[in-house]
């Protein structure tokens, strides 16, 4: 699942789950989304993502691409070693901004409703 939102300045993408060629259908539609926004700023909330092979991969790097080329900055937000390796291997680290400070959440807020634990992820130090 792949969730968009956006800021004045910002567009975030929020990814679940796999990222892989099993949901390659919806890329076309969410880059096209997201580059119609023409915000400045890409942030890529990894935090939730099982897996991703080279087809998300290319997905991501599309997504930067289309941003650096109108002067634009992609960030990406709790992606793990794995995935960082994947873009590494693709060739294409250095496309993004890796934030290394943020810390995935770990359970959903108290309100009264019993906490859902969230796989926990290695994250690089």
């Amino acid at each position: 699942m792949i969730e968009i939102a956006t800021s004045s300045t910002t567009t975030t993408l929020v990814i679940a789950g796999d990222l892989d060629l099993a949901e390659r259908d919806q890329f076309p539609e969410i880059a096209a989304r997201v580059v119609g926004l023409r915000r400045q700023l890409l942030v890529i909330d990894m935090c939730r993502v099982t897996f991703m092979d080279s087809t998300g991969a290319a997905f991501l790097i599309s997504l930067a691409d289309s941003g650096r080329k109108r002067g634009g900055a992609t960030v990406l937000r709790g992606a793990d070693e794995r995935d960082l390796f994947v873009l590494e291997v693709c060739g294409a680290l250095d496309l993004f901004r890796v934030d290394r400070d943020h810390k995935c959440e770990q359970s959903t807020p108290g309100t009264g409703v019993a906490q859902v634990q969230l796989p926990q992820r290695h994250r690089p130090q």
